[in-house]
């Protein structure tokens, strides 16, 4: 799994970071899911086969977001971090 952080510009584009663009080609589309403030971004030639994936992904994510607004969240450090995101 690939993290970055990025900014939109004036003209409402978002960077891609170049790491995470070398299986990008001009052209491709996306698909964006907004709720309040989640973005989740899918390349749609992949949306298919990996639907059901990405929902249970995303509802999960909504979930832990959900918690943590609520404060029911534990810090832990990057590795035990890293462990536990495995799992999913």
């Amino acid at each position: 799994m690939d993290v970055a952080i990025t900014k939109i510009s004036s003209k409402g584009q978002i960077v891609i970071p170049t790491s995470m663009r070398k299986d990008l080609t001009k052209g491709d589309q996306f698909l964006i899911i907004k709720e309040d403030k989640t973005l989740i971004i899918k390349k749609i030639t992949e949306l298919a086969k990996d639907l059901k994936h990405d929902l249970q992904f995303a509802q999960r994510v909504e979930r832990a977001w959900t918690d943590y607004e609520k404060g029911k969240f534990k810090s832990l450090p990057a590795k035990k971090f890293l462990e536990e995101l495995e799992k999913c």
